[in-house]
């Protein structure tokens, strides 16, 4: 009989156990679901994700903002230097508001776009200053009888800029022999010229690249200033465009590289008496060249010293 009300007794146990354990475990587990929660809110705080409405970005954070395409498209600065618009009256009946001008309200209607700022070297600080840098993805840049006049101090923020932060960097024309260029390339960049608004034939060398998209085979441009070889620049990493002119010269007149975190896209077509920055083929050049600079979202290239990924022991 005692044996019966032990075993009894068991099962009783045993049968109270089984109908109390979901419940504790169901508890517990919404009793940690708040834990749980604000764990995983402070990792996505932390990998970047826009904090919650009761937290402040820290300033530091607000002001060293990285270059990079937003989320509503490209910023760019169109920088001209502005002057042949203002003293050469042949200039400026071909371009009233400047080449400047031109380029960026053709911009800002192109998808992806989301801001266009124009900057001119009589501006502020040359038009290059911190604020405007910080919020340029990418840059385009003329110069031509004021490549000089831009001081070495805008020349190496703006080197800093595509080099270490990604913003791109597009020499339009005459920039080829701009302090800013040259400070790229690290040659003269001396090319043969000749001013009689000459045919130029631009052939598209590589289809495939992404800043001949829905470009001919070739194009023309019915007037222009001719640049001819030997264009005294290093090797372009991809070569998009090869002129051929009226008088029988040829120019490598769309080339593209790579330098830090930026990169460097540099077209012929652009004097500034020929209205080269109405047409059509060039402009979408342009506009293809602001995609492709874009920066990347490479933050950083981390180089020096490192570990081994093996065990290894020294060399004795």
């Amino acid at each position: 009989m005692r044996y019966w009300s032990i075993l009894a007794a068991i099962l009783v146990a045993a049968a109270v156990c089984c109908l109390t354990s979901p419940i504790n475990a169901q508890t517990e587990v919404q009793n940690n679901a708040p834990t749980a929660q604000a764990s995983d809110a402070k990792a996505t705080t932390e990998l970047g994700a826009a904090p919650a409405d009761n937290q402040s970005v820290p300033q530091s954070q607000a002001e060293a903002k990285p270059n990079g395409p937003e989320v509503n498209g490209i910023r760019v600065t169109v920088w001209n230097e502005g002057i042949h618009e203002k003293k050469d009256e042949a200039a400026k009946k071909v371009y009233p508001q400047g080449m400047g001008y031109q380029i960026a309200q053709y911009l800002e209607k192109q998808k992806g776009i989301a801001s266009v700022h124009v900057s001119e070297i009589d501006d502020e600080e040359q038009g290059l200053s911190e604020a405007i840098l910080n919020n340029t993805d990418v840059i385009t840049w003329w110069g031509h009888v004021g490549n000089y006049d831009v001081t070495d101090e805008h020349v190496e923020r703006v080197y800093q800029r595509v080099t270490a932060q990604g913003m791109g960097f597009i020499a339009l024309h005459s920039a080829q022999g701009s302090k800013m260029f040259k400070r790229f390339m690290g040659t003269s960049c001396d090319v043969n010229w000749r001013e009689m608004g000459e045919k130029e034939r631009l052939w598209v060398v590589d289809p495939a690249h992404p800043i001949a998209d829905g470009l001919p085979p070739y194009f023309e441009l019915p007037h222009t200033e001719m640049y001819g070889e030997h264009f005294d620049i290093p090797k372009p990493d991809e070569l998009v465009f090869v002129s051929w002119f009226q008088g029988g010269e040829v120019f490598r007149s769309g080339c593209c590289w790579h330098r830090g975190l930026g990169k460097i896209f540099y077209f012929r077509p652009g004097h500034e008496t020929f209205p080269i920055y109405y047409d059509e083929n060039v402009l979408k050049v342009i506009y293809n060249a602001v995609k492709w600079a874009a920066p990347s979202g490479v933050r950083q290239i981390v180089r020096g010293n490192v570990q081994p990924l093996e065990n290894i022991q020294p060399a004795e």
